[in-house]
C-alpha cells in the first residue's frame, strides 16, 4: 500500500521505518530536509514539499498520515485539502484533543474526504515491539488501511477501531491519564523503598523480583528497574515533569461527567508543582521514565 508519512520525528521516522521495510511504498516528508533526506536513504520517496506528496501517489488513492504537534493540525488540514484529491484519507496520528478532531472530520468529509484519528503509543520502542493504536472514524476508511495498521503492529503490538471521530483519540487521552497515575505510584513506591526505615534496599532487585508476575509486573516497571540499575539516585535529573495535554483533558471530562478521578488528579497535580519547583526522588523517576519509553527530555535545559 502507498501511503505518505508527514512528520519524521521520533515516532514518525519509527513509522515510516517500519512501513516501508512491511513492503508498502512510504512517501517520507517532513518540514526539514534532513530527515526526508534520511528517510530516501533507506529506500523511501523522498518529497519535500506537499505538492510532491500528492504528486508521488499518481493514480493510487491518496493516504497521508500526520504526525505533528496538535496544535499545528487545523492550519496543516486546511492546506492538504486544497491539495488532495476527492476520496483521499488523512490520518491524525498524534495527540489531538478528541473534540477537535470530531470537529476536523466534519470540515475534512465536507471537502469529500476522510479524517481517521489514530491515537498511537509504544514511544520510542514502537519499532521494535510494535505499536498500539487506537482508532476511530469512518468505518470503510479504516478497512482500507487495515494493511498498514497490521503491519505496524507486528509483532506485539495491537489495533482496535473504537467507533465515531474522535474516538480513537479519546481512548488514547484516557490511556495517558491513566499513565500519569501509574508512573506516579511507580515512582512514589521507589521513593518509599529508598528512604524509608530501611537504608540499604537494592532498588533494582526490588523492581526486578516484582517485574516477574507480580501483581504490577508492567512495561513502566521494567524500565523503572532499568533505571534503578544505571542511576538508582537519579543523579543530575532536576525532577521537572511537564504534562502534554491528555490527562488535563481527561479530567475535564471527569468534572463534566461527574465522575471521581482522585489518582489521576494527583499525579496531574504533582507535575505542575514541579514545574514551580516543588521537586522529590518521585518527580525525577517520572522524568526518568518519560525518557524511557518516549525519548523525552529529562531535564529541560
Amino acid at each position: 500500500m502507498r501511503i505518505a508519512i508527514v512528520g519524521l520525528g521520533k515516532m514518525g521516522s519509527q513509522i515510516a521505518r517500519k512501513l516501508h521495510e512491511g513492503g508498502h511504498t512510504v512517501i517520507a516528508s517532513n518540514r526539514s530536509s534532513g530527515a526526508v533526506d534520511e528517510m530516501k536513504s533507506l529506500g523511501m520517496i523522498g518529497a519535500y514539499t506537499k505538492e510532491e506528496v500528492v504528486s508521488s501517489f499518481g493514480t493510487d488513492q491518496v493516504i497521508v498520515w500526520l504526525m505533528i504537534p496538535s496544535d499545528t493540525v487545523d492550519a496543516e488540514l486546511d492546506t492538504w485539502l486544497r491539495l488532495v484529491p476527492v476520496g483521499s484519507i488523512l490520518i491524525d496520528g498524534g495527540n489531538s484533543k478528541w473534540s477537535d478532531t470530531k470537529r476536523r472530520a466534519e470540515a475534512v468529509l465536507a471537502q469529500g474526504s476522510t479524517l481517521i484519528d489514530i491515537g498511537t503509543s509504544g514511544g520510542v520502542w514502537g519499532y521494535q515491539n510494535g505499536f498500539s493504536m487506537m482508532v476511530g472514524g469512518d468505518s470503510a476508511s479504516f478497512e482500507i488501511i487495515k494493511p498498514i495498521l497490521e503491519t505496524l503492529k507486528n509483532p506485539e503490538g495491537m489495533y482496535a477501531h473504537f467507533g465515531e471521530s474522535g474516538s480513537g483519540h479519546y481512548v488514547k487521552m484516557v490511556h495517558n491519564a491513566i499513565e500519569y497515575g501509574m508512573m506516579q505510584s511507580l515512582a512514589e513506591g521507589y521513593h518509599i523503598l529508598k528512604e524509608g526505615p530501611y537504608k540499604d534496599i537494592d532498588l533494582y532487585k526490588a523492581g526486578e523480583v516484582w517485574q516477574h508476575h507480580s501483581v504490577i509486573t508492567s512495561w513502566l516497571n521494567e524500565l523503572t528497574r532499568d533505571i534503578m540499575k544505571v542511576n538508582p539516585n537519579q543523579d543530575g535529573v532536576e525532577g521537572k515533569v511537564t504534562e502534554s495535554g491528555e490527562a488535563r483533558w481527561a479530567l475535564e471530562v471527569a468534572k463534566e461527567f461527574n465522575i471521581e478521578t482522585r489518582a489521576i488528579q494527583s499525579s496531574f497535580d504533582v507535575r505542575l508543582d514541579s514545574q514551580k519547583g516543588l521537586v522529590n526522588y518521585a518527580t525525577k523517576l517520572v522524568a526518568s521514565m518519560r525518557n524511557a519509553f518516549g525519548g523525552h527530555k529529562i531535564n529541560e535545559k
